[in-house]
């Protein structure tokens, strides 16, 4: 296993089996977004992206939730001098282009694991990986009702796509919990794991995903973001870019001897 430097405690990172888990390790809180732990996140988003060792990230949580969402005590009050609305309103903008959108276009495969409760930004982490796997006991809520909010991170962007308009309608007007199973039937989660079981089922399951082909399924993942708002036609001329430029490379040259030799590939060296 090997550590990577996060510059703080609330945030944790370590490599094992080409998987990079992150933890948001503010148990105490829930694991609430704050001053210290959200800029760790964003610059242990570019560090593992670049890492040639990491093959897919997986973020979780601490305890017994996977975040909570903006420290709720830190709102509403700040020492330093008064910004503009329009000053406030860029430095959000960009606050949130380098951890939802950022993580949303990461080339490593994403998978958020949810211990327990995801609320408000929490949830918007979570919706921004490319996979989301649950223990039995996890449930999300947008919760920003709850804070007279009307939201932020994206998730007004990613919960339609997921689960469809209406349903994202009903989840942000009522701030209703979703649980596991609930999740599981409208498309929020991929898995549901027993509670007991959790962590280690959950990196399985990243672990899987880490030892395949990174390159390819890189592709893949613009492929199916691209064809979200594209027409099929655009759809088509970048599948064809995409796969012209990686036929002849190492990956898909050793899924073909694989196939051929009748054995499990290997993609990547010990």
């Amino acid at each position: 296993m090997i550590t990577i430097e996060t510059r703080t405690e609330e945030l944790l990172c370590h490599v094992e089996d080409r998987v990079a888990g992150i933890t948001l390790n503010k148990p105490n809180k829930k694991n609430a977004l704050g001053d210290v732990l959200t800029p760790a996140l964003r610059r242990t988003l570019l560090v593992v992206e670049a890492d040639d060792r990491v093959g897919a990230v997986m973020i979780t949580g601490a305890g017994d939730a996977f975040c909570s969402g903006g420290d709720v005590s830190g709102m509403g009050g700040s020492s330093s001098a008064p910004k503009s609305v329009e000053d406030r309103i860029d430095e959000l903008t960009r606050k949130q282009e380098t951890l939802t959108l950022r993580l949303h276009e990461l080339e490593k495969i994403t998978i958020a694991a949810l211990p327990g409760a995801a609320a408000g930004a929490g949830l918007s982490i979570a919706l921004a990986c490319d996979l989301r796997v649950v223990s039995s006991r996890a449930f999300v809520t947008t919760a920003f009702k709850n804070v007279g909010l009307s939201g932020d991170y994206g998730a007004s962007w990613f919960l339609p796509r997921l689960i469809g308009l209406a349903k994202a309608k009903e989840l942000f007007y009522t701030a209703d919990r979703v649980g596991a199973e609930e999740g599981l039937r409208l498309g929020l989660f991929n898995q549901i794991f027993p509670e007991e079981t959790f962590r280690e089922e959950a990196f399985a399951y990243t672990r899987n995903i880490a030892n395949g082909p990174t390159a390819t399924l890189g592709l893949m993942k613009k492929n199916l973001h691209a064809g979200m708002d594209q027409q099929l036609g655009a759809s088509l001329r970048l599948e064809a870019e995409h796969l012209i430029s990686n036929i002849g490379a190492d990956e898909a040259k050793e899924a073909i001897s694989a196939f051929m030799d009748k054995r499990q590939p290997k993609f990547h060296k010990d």
